[in-house]
């Protein structure tokens, strides 16, 4: 056995904090290491061309190479490794950086602890044996789950490279929050103007179906061959025989809440969202239907013309297969009325969302486009903006900055002269994040042209007086308490993950952080990817961020799908469980606990039932190996005999 030890400084990342000479010189004291060498950057070309050198000239074995996380270069080492000759899964990688450097200041301590997980790779490498991949089929079908801008881009875009796509929405319609903004910043472009077209673009698109009031089920499978339950919900009406000609909703005599407008005014039990809706087909809310309530009513069913209403309609679930996943699951409004109590909490009509705001500026809204106090129907002249509710608050738990708020209150602040022009705009904020291009002169052009007064601070309470609200709050540049009798009290409210997003996440194996807002495998190398093959990110689901990033963020993990399917065949990792079927004792707790559901029953020769794992299925998660009672199931490139000696290394 010939073992060779490359050990990375990464500049000073970590020859600043890690003595890489005492390392290479413990090294070289171990049994069976041949070679030992520090290198300063391993992953760079010439680093590479040493690894080989080092390994065909000596005739290494196996490699230990220490330096960054695996999750950044293990593949990049494996491709060298294979590149020399050598069976790419014959190396082990050592994390002396994110382990060592990073958390440590001290020299000596770093530099022992370095020591200490060289032994361990060393002696964990020295049991390692050669393994092998295997290709699986791949189904050249996509999901995409979410029909905001960000899905309905990535769907256009696989589409249009020829792989057919399901675009899955919860809603009755496409278009997410984006088709409730009446203007988008800093062009002011009419927003339904720049999105309908590509609404209706998905809708028509021969390689694009739409599945909407549908949610996903359940997910199984693996990268490549994703099998998905679908629950197409019952919306009690034929989308086949639905004109959407709004009879029924003129005529429905139930009120319901008009979810589309943020609440602001009222929808009725059967409706279509929006005028613009895609599909425009109209659903039916059995919560808020007199005849499911009461058990009397009918009326949409005896107007409707074209016979389109089902009451029997019931829930159903499809299962299809698909290649790869996008979730463009997109983003609510943070609920600020229990964490600001000091605002109202919700109880003064004329404290509205910035989003409820939109909706009384736009021209499809509930007024037509003329804006009206919730409280009396008054046009507001004095109109507050409040930045920063639910975001960039740690006393409410939200540290998070929304990145947009400061731009769409500019932009409201324009549209409110435009609408009303004897009005006043003051907006109270903790500075002005405007990064993007032309986005600092809009909001400069908000307090040049559109003569909006920006206060630098806080508001510290809001309360009724003589029909109007009193802000109180204090302006930190002038240091002076500011009281505003305001006719109108807008917030910018941070956003949160949609709902769901955490059940969604587990559904799918992805990772996601406090604030349910999905993770990516890497924020620099693999921003749209998730640390589940095939499952790709796209638009707010991930974080806040505003339309150009979300449409920018969807075309990348379209490009990202199109790569992975455009070949035939996917290589498997050979890192899979095995069963040692003799002392199987057919159980089958392995089975049970498998997330992949990679393990079936087998008869062997004697009839006896025992464990089989499906290589083709099996992610290397581990779990079967933990729910074995008599410990015969083990880990490719993780058995238990490496784990042991591991452990053995630390403890000598």
């Amino acid at each position: 056995m010939r073992i060779g030890v490359f050990v990375c400084e990464c500049g000073t990342n970590i020859a600043a904090t890690v003595s890489t000479g005492k390392v290479v010189d413990a090294a070289l004291s171990m049994r069976d290491v041949l070679h030992a060498e520090s290198i300063q950057y391993t992953c760079s070309d010439p680093g590479q061309r040493a690894v080989i050198d080092a390994i065909q000239k000596k005739g290494l074995t196996r490699v230990v190479i220490a330096s960054c996380s695996p999750r950044m270069h293990e593949n990049t080492f494996r491709r060298t490794v294979g590149r020399a000759g050598l069976n790419a899964y014959m190396m082990e990688m050592v994390n002396i950086r994110e382990h060592c450097s990073w958390i440590h200041s001290d020299i000596d301590e770093a530099t022992d602890k370095a020591i200490d997980l060289m032994q361990k790779g060393v002696a964990r490498v020295r049991r390692q044996v050669p393994l092998h991949s295997t290709t699986v089929p791949v189904t050249k079908r996509v999901l995409v789950v979410g029909g905001g801008v960000a899905g309905i881009q990535a769907a256009l875009d696989i589409a249009d490279a020829g792989l057919p796509v399901t675009l899955v929405e919860r809603g009755p319609s496409i278009g997410g929050n984006m088709a409730r903004l009446d203007k988008t910043f800093p062009t002011l472009d009419c927003s339904s103007c720049i999105l309908t077209p590509r609404m209706v673009e998905a809708a028509q698109h021969e390689n694009i179906e739409l599945m909407v009031s549908s949610e996903v089920e359940q997910v199984r499978g693996y990268i490549g061959n994703f099998d998905v339950d679908i629950r197409r919900k019952a919306t009690c009406v034929d989308a086949e025989k639905c004109t959407g000609c709004m009879i029924c909703q003129e005529k429905c005599p139930g009120k319901a809440p008009d979810e589309f407008n943020a609440g602001v005014g009222q929808s009725k039990a059967i409706s279509i969202p929006f005028p613009q809706a895609v599909p425009l087909v109209a659903a039916l809310r059995k919560e808020h239907c007199r005849l499911f309530i009461k058990g009397k009513c009918s009326v949409c069913k005896k107007v409707c013309p074209a016979d389109a209403i089902d009451y029997e309609q019931e829930d159903r679930i499809e299962t299809e297969k698909f290649g790869a996943i996008v979730v463009a699951t997109g983003y609510e409004l943070f609920d600020w009325r229990e964490s600001y109590p000091d605002y109202g909490g919700g109880q003064y009509p004329d404290v509205v969302t910035a989003l409820q705001y939109e909706r009384m500026l736009s021209a499809s809204g509930p007024n037509g486009g003329h804006v009206q106090r919730p409280s009396d129907g008054k046009e507001p002249k004095n109109v507050v903006f409040i930045s920063c509710v639910g975001s960039r608050d740690e006393s409410v738990g939200r540290p998070l900055c929304c990145s947009v708020g400061c731009m769409y209150i500019a932009k409201q602040a324009i549209l409110t002269k435009e609408h009303i022009p004897d009005s006043q705009s003051y907006v109270f904020y903790i500075d002005i994040r405007a990064g993007g291009k032309g986005y600092e002169e809009f909001t400069r052009r908000a307090q040049r042209d559109f003569g909006a007064i920006y206060l630098r601070g806080r508001v510290g309470k809001i309360y009724p007086s003589n029909g109007n609200l009193v802000v109180m709050g204090t302006d930190t540049l002038s240091a002076e308490q500011v009281e505003i009798d305001a006719d109108l009290v807008v917030l910018a409210t941070g956003f949160a993950a949609a709902e769901g997003a955490g059940e969604l996440a587990r559904k799918l194996n992805i990772s996601y952080d406090q604030y349910e807002f999905f993770s990516e495998s890497h924020p620099k190398l693999r921003p749209v990817e998730t640390t589940t093959g095939g499952v790709f990110l796209a638009g707010a689901c991930q974080g806040p961020k505003d339309i150009p990033d979300t449409v920018a963020q969807a075309s990348a993990s379209a490009a990202k799908v199109i790569g992975l399917l455009s070949r035939g065949e996917l290589e498997t990792s050979p890192m899979v469980a095995a069963v040692n079927q003799m002392r199987c004792t057919g159980c089958f707790k392995c089975r049970d606990v498998c997330p992949y559901g990679a393990i079936e029953a087998v008869e062997l020769r004697d009839g006896r039932e025992v464990a089989n794992v499906i290589d083709s299925l099996c992610q290397g998660c581990g779990v079967c190996n933990v729910a074995c009672p008599p410990a015969v199931i083990s880990l490719k490139g993780y058995t238990d005999g490496q784990l042991i000696a591991e452990t053995m290394e630390l403890l000598r």
